[in-house]
């Protein structure tokens, strides 16, 4: 009989222990600012609230433990069988914690280039991402993000609009190898939602020399003045036959490379 109460407190230890960690663990991405790296700023607010009503429900859990422990055990036995199959009980709660503590002492990896290969860049946005009333106020061009730019070009993309405007972008290195050596694609992520949904935008920029000067993922900040070039679509390969396209591309006269923001991401 011992045995069989020690088991089920080992039991509702492991369930608020679960439950615990992962109120830590949702307040740590929160309190840290990684939650940058996982979700848009839209949802930063439940995911605090999220972490308080865990945390409230694992010190309730354990004062219900404490005080009524005795008093429940027939409750608690005869609740023995409503646990899952799939798993033996314990499993669960061990389970999510395993992966509780995997996110505590680990840190979010930013999105990269080769994400960004996978998931196929693009130099426009899909129109749910459009802010058309933004272009009602006239930003100047060396003040445009390169978020900025790629809407811009999205309402009106004719590339000679923007020949001999002044730049100023950041983001990461993204090389093409059937692009001129000295041509990059400059790229950030657009979050709709959450990272998995995340996609790449960016700008060609032609750089001063060699773009093995700049290896992929490194984060550059990039001046310079725009111009239009016809050059290799950015989703042909040298095996596969395709027109070249006339396109936006920033002439750079002054490239300092950055560490990575805080916030690598745009919505």
């Amino acid at each position: 009989m011992k045995n069989i109460k020690r088991k089920e407190l080992i039991f509702n230890i492991l369930n608020i222990f679960a439950i615990f960690l992962w109120a830590l663990l949702l307040f740590k991405y929160w309190f840290t600012g990684e939650l940058n790296l996982l979700i848009h700023p839209n949802y930063f607010i439940l995911v605090l609230v999220s972490s308080i009503i865990l945390f409230l429900l694992s010190i309730a859990n354990i004062i219900q433990l404490i005080i009524y422990n005795q008093r429940n055990y027939n409750r608690n036995n005869s609740a023995n069988n409503q646990y899952s199959k799939l798993l033996p009980k314990g499993w669960a709660s061990s389970l999510l914690s395993f992966v509780a503590i995997l996110g505590l002492i680990t840190k979010p990896m930013v999105l990269s280039s080769q994400t960004a290969m996978q998931r196929g860049v693009i130099d426009s946005l899909p129109p749910t991402t459009l802010e058309t009333q933004s272009f009602l106020t006239q930003t100047s061009p060396e003040k445009r993000s390169l978020i900025e730019w790629v809407r811009t070009l999205n309402a009106y993309p004719e590339p000679d609009t923007y020949t001999g405007q002044p730049a100023n972008i950041t983001g990461f290195v993204v090389h093409f190898d059937h692009l001129p050596d000295n041509y990059i694609y400059l790229s950030r992520f657009v979050l709709t939602c959450c990272a998995v949904d995340a996609y790449p935008v960016g700008i060609l920029v032609e750089l001063p020399k060699s773009r093995n000067n700049f290896p992929v993922d490194s984060w550059l900040e990039i001046q310079g003045i725009m111009k239009t070039e016809i050059l290799p679509r950015l989703d042909s390969f040298p095996s596969i036959e395709t027109k070249d396209k006339r396109q936006l591309v920033l002439k750079a006269k002054e490239v300092k490379v950055i560490p990575t923001p805080k916030n690598p991401y745009d919505y």
